[in-house]
């Protein structure tokens, strides 16, 4: 298998990007992560999906031991490790518990750590047995902290494909839900959200009609393991018992009713061969009290481009040579403005027959907080722990550009 690998996808140039070869009566899934590859090799009709999701949530547990690296010197130095690591991942082609923070608990021989690592080394806890076995195998009993507090973060990346003439060809919003939980015991959580099929089931229980109020189409959702899924079935809501500390809740995508942070309206003309007059005005859609930060237009010139000149209203512009882009950078953009920028392009007067531009599109980066472009809103976040204790809740909201493109 090993040589079937080597000679057939290794040393063949036309290597492509699909991950999955067929060779032989094989099929072999391959990763390559820094100079490793990691390939899983099977006979029958296995779940792809499943495998790749094994193999990145494998490499992560490597890395907790390893203290962050990931290579070819881990791998010789934690030969040991990783044979009795596997053995309690994998059983019979079946994955197991992939948690570093439960493995940790009976695997307790620390990695040989690359002298770069940064990472300190995570302090073992006693009694992984309830853990293990346990209905909640993600959260070990008697955790306590002074102060009980629970951080959600929405954070979502804005697609757009704009035509030239102002059509949206393209336009969607991924989504997720971060949470960060400092909690003691064994609380149970209830998230309540303004989806729309949520508020249909809550309205239906309680045998009233619903509030008026934006209400949002999630398509795509998945969820972490802790969420119970009968309940959400059931109810339409999101309860479950979070694991202490970092980690992701769900992920959601959004098609329609998406609400545009900004609107760009670009008109460049060619005068002649040898100049080009490029106006770009910037709108930004959202409320007058929002701002966003960190916001870059990048605006294509020719590749004959000599020299620029520039008149902006806010932010500073510069013509970068490498990337054949003009830059404008506008540190903090208020809500309700509409900056322009105005360039003079000089372009070189070539002898051989011009061939005509390609124009590709307008590319923008930024970042909004306390805005969302789904209008996913969270409605309330419920704590309950037997002990009855007050809890604090931070909510917060981050849209960013993801693939923010404007054809001209």
């Amino acid at each position: 298998m090993v040589d079937a690998f080597r000679v057939h996808i290794m040393q063949t140039k036309e290597l492509g990007t699909c991950p999955v070869r067929q060779i032989g009566g094989c099929s072999f899934f391959y990763m390559r992560i820094s100079n490793v590859y990691i390939v899983i090799v099977v006979s029958s009709n296995a779940n792809v999906a499943c495998a790749f999701k094994f193999v990145v949530e494998a490499v992560s547990l490597f890395k907790s031991y390893f203290g962050g690296a990931f290579d070819e010197d881990a791998i010789r130095n934690n030969f040991v490790l990783i044979y009795e690591l596997l053995d309690e991942i994998m059983d019979f082609g079946y994955p197991q518990n992939l948690s570093p923070e439960i493995l940790k608990l009976y695997i307790t021989q620390e990695g040989v750590r690359s002298p770069f690592s940064s990472k300190p080394a995570d302090k073992s806890v006693p009694n992984a047995t309830l853990q293990v076995t346990g209905a909640v195998g993600w959260r070990r009993e008697g955790l306590v902290y002074k102060k009980n507090e629970v951080f959600l973060d929405i954070v979502e990346s804005v697609n757009l494909l704009m035509s030239s003439k102002g059509v949206v060809l393209r336009c969607d919003v991924t989504g997720k839900v971060l949470m960060k939980c400092f909690l003691s015991g064994m609380p149970d959580l209830k998230l309540g959200l303004n989806d729309k099929i949520g508020l249909e089931k809550e309205s239906e229980l309680k045998s009233r009609p619903t509030k008026s109020g934006k209400t949002i189409e999630l398509d795509d959702v998945t969820f972490h393991q802790c969420v119970n899924l009968t309940r959400f079935n059931s109810e339409k809501t999101v309860s479950f018992v979070p694991p202490d500390g970092e980690f992701e809740l769900m992920k959601y995508r959004i098609t329609e009713g998406v609400n545009l942070p900004f609107r760009v309206l670009p008109t460049i003309k060619e005068l002649g061969r040898t100049r080009m007059e490029v106006n770009v005005k910037v709108k930004s859609v959202f409320g007058a009290k929002m701002f966003a930060l960190g916001v870059v237009i990048k605006i294509p010139v020719p590749k004959q481009t000599a020299k620029t000149s520039f008149q902006v209203t806010s932010g500073r512009a510069k013509y970068n040579a490498a990337i054949d882009c003009l830059v404008w950078k506008i540190r903090k953009f208020p809500g309700q403005t509409e900056p322009t920028l105005s360039a003079e392009v000089e372009l070189i007067s070539t002898m051989a027959e011009k061939k005509s531009w390609t124009r590709p599109p307008i590319q923008m980066d930024f970042q909004v907080p306390m805005f969302t472009a789904s209008g996913l809103r969270v409605r309330f976040l419920k704590v309950w722990e037997k002990s009855g204790y007050n809890t604090v809740e931070w909510v917060r909201y981050i849209t960013k550009a993801g693939s923010y493109e404007i054809r001209f």
